[in-house]
């Protein structure tokens, strides 16, 4: 190995010693654990068949399924799940990968939008976002996407609701401690969509922000709400670098 290659595995191994980011994931018990690892054990991989059926139906008054145009999820939608939120000229905002689904069956399957949280979208969201697992979360560094996590940033460090509290005096702060017998996780959303066992069912990462705020009692924005996208933006921002987990099991 030359001086310089072996200078740039040392800057490498030293930021990667640097670096105690945690996925979720640590934070849970062995068993759920096990469970997100084990797709015949993960309940999430019910929606991914879902996803994967309606991947392949035709739709709409164009009468065109999401194969006929990207082909088989598996090539065509390799890496897309971590990129999202990500900048959409076409919408003129930064967007999530949900409305990015339901764009595409407005637009080219001239078919309704899907319902946020409906079965259908988690669906096709886990199915899309399976494709990228094991992947590193890369989001987009072009300056809309940019701005949106700069956003996100400033909201979680914004003290909300009666409580008085920041998503950062939770998850960073008290990041491995209990609250009311459940483990702080660090915050790095790179599971999602997930099946979490409160709610034995799917859900997105702004079902699981809108159960944050509700939690301080602060005022809970509707789904698709541009502060959600922007927090969004903040935490694959934070998340960047560290492997997709999609479709995940949270406690």
């Amino acid at each position: 190995m030359t001086r310089i290659g072996i200078a740039l595995a040392f800057v490498a191994a030293s930021a990667a010693a640097q670096d105690t980011r945690k996925s979720g994931a640590e934070f849970m018990s062995e068993s759920t654990r096990a469970m997100q690892r084990d797709d015949t054990q993960n309940p999430a991989m019910l929606w991914v068949a879902g996803g994967a059926a309606q991947w392949n139906a035709k739709a709409g008054k164009a009468d065109k399924s999401c194969a006929a145009c990207h082909g088989a999820a598996e090539r065509g939608m390799r890496g897309v799940a971590s990129r999202y939120p990500a900048f959409d000229r076409a919408a003129g905002r930064v967007i999530t990968l949900g409305e990015r689904i339901n764009l595409c069956r407005t637009a080219n399957q001239q078919a309704p939008a899907f319902a946020p949280e409906s079965e259908a979208l988690l669906g096709l969201e886990a199915h899309v976002a399976l494709q990228s697992r094991g992947m590193p979360v890369a989001p987009p560094a072009d300056p809309a996407t940019r701005a949106a996590a700069a956003r996100g940033q400033a909201l979680y460090r914004q003290r909300i609701g009666q409580l008085n509290l920041s998503c950062a005096q939770c998850h960073d702060d008290q990041s491995g401690r209990k609250l009311a017998g459940a483990t702080i996780p660090q915050a790095h959303a790179n599971a999602y969509p997930i099946y979490r066992l409160e709610w034995q069912g799917m859900g997105s990462l702004q079902r699981r922000l809108r159960n944050c705020m509700s939690g301080v009692r602060a005022e809970v924005p509707p789904l698709g709400a541009q502060e959600l996208v922007d927090l969004e933006a903040w935490l694959a921002l934070r998340a960047q670098g560290m492997p997709l987990e999609s479709p995940g099991v949270r406690p």
